[in-house]
């Protein structure tokens, strides 16, 4: 399992896995989060885990569990926490659904003593790096901790040894209309048709365009160049600086698959929606777009930071 906390002299981040941030409660030893060996607790006695960014599970996944938890039992420990007079589950939800299913009375635990910050950062590693959480579910569940807890975009994503434009591309998907957001969490579009949406200055456009790819079975390149046509068609209403010629007499110049994949690293890297605009063999613009004065803020830096 990946390391999950290391000490720092000036603060305590995740990036090391789970066991660290556990201490040595997995072996029974001492440190932060502190347990001896496990022992069988009732089920009845555990509450779900209030930081569990997942709320949906794969039955079929949990049915096989449970057929795998009546031969042979629960294998590995649950991690739960005191709370009132039970207790609060920190990691193993899989195994505590299927073991009721399996009808499963005591399971074994292995009791820390954790702090809710500690809780909600077991939560979302487990979920985040070890099973395939739905994006937005992702994006709920770090928005949340950032809420919670009042750190920043940079903080978490170093707390999650995430790269911090995959922390802040998958929070963008929480300015999606809520009808985008629903077709994203059923499936019916994917997280880079729901990113392509996102560089839409129209609302309505992404409404529209979020049908058409249902629709007609869009690709993702093929939703980017439609992107960039809407784009272009609102920009034509835009009254031209002086001296300088309307859109409708400059000529548009594909972007080669080259400046394309220049532009999608763009993005990736700063976390923001980044369009390249040609007006000639050797010329043209890069439009960053930006959502607040922190967004602004932290996008000056980051190109101080590299210049």
């Amino acid at each position: 399992m990946d390391d999950l906390v290391t000490q720092e002299p000036s603060r305590r981040r995740l990036g090391r896995g789970l066991n660290a941030l556990l201490g040595t409660a997995a072996m029974g030893g001492g440190g932060d989060g502190e347990s001896s060996a496990s022992s069988d607790i009732h089920v009845d006695l555990i509450e779900r885990n209030p930081f569990q960014p997942r709320h949906e599970f794969d039955q079929t996944a949990i049915n096989e569990l449970a057929d795998s938890i009546r031969q042979h039992g629960v294998l590995q420990p649950l991690l739960v926490r005191s709370a009132g007079g039970g207790y609060q589950l920190i990691a193993g939800e899989r195994r505590l659904i299927a073991a009721k299913k399996a009808g499963i009375q005591q399971i074994p635990c292995r009791v820390l003593a954790l702090t809710d910050q500690q809780v909600s950062e077991v939560a979302l590693e487990e979920n985040l790096k070890r099973q395939d959480l739905n994006v937005l579910e992702k994006a709920v569940a770090f928005q949340g901790y950032l809420d919670r807890y009042g750190c920043s975009i940079e903080e978490l994503s170093r707390r999650l040894s995430l790269d911090r434009s995959t922390v802040s591309n998958m929070l963008r998907l929480l300015e999606l209309p809520e009808s985008v957001k629903a077709d994203l969490r059923s499936d019916k579009i994917s997280a880079g048709h729901a990113r392509s949406l996102l560089s839409l200055k129209s609302e309505a456009d992404r409404l529209t365009l979020c049908e058409r790819i249902q629709k007609e079975g869009l690709s993702v390149r093929k939703v980017e160049e439609a992107v960039r046509e809407l784009n272009a068609s609102l920009d034509e209403g835009v009254v031209p600086m002086k001296g300088k010629k309307p859109k409708s007499e400059t000529a548009v110049i594909e972007l080669t698959p080259h400046v394309l994949t220049l532009r999608d690293q763009l993005r990736d890297w700063l976390g923001a929606a980044v369009e390249i605009k040609l007006s000639a063999k050797d010329r043209g613009k890069i439009i960053i777009d930006f959502q607040s004065n922190d967004d602004f803020e932290r996008l000056v830096s980051k190109l101080h930071r590299a210049a």
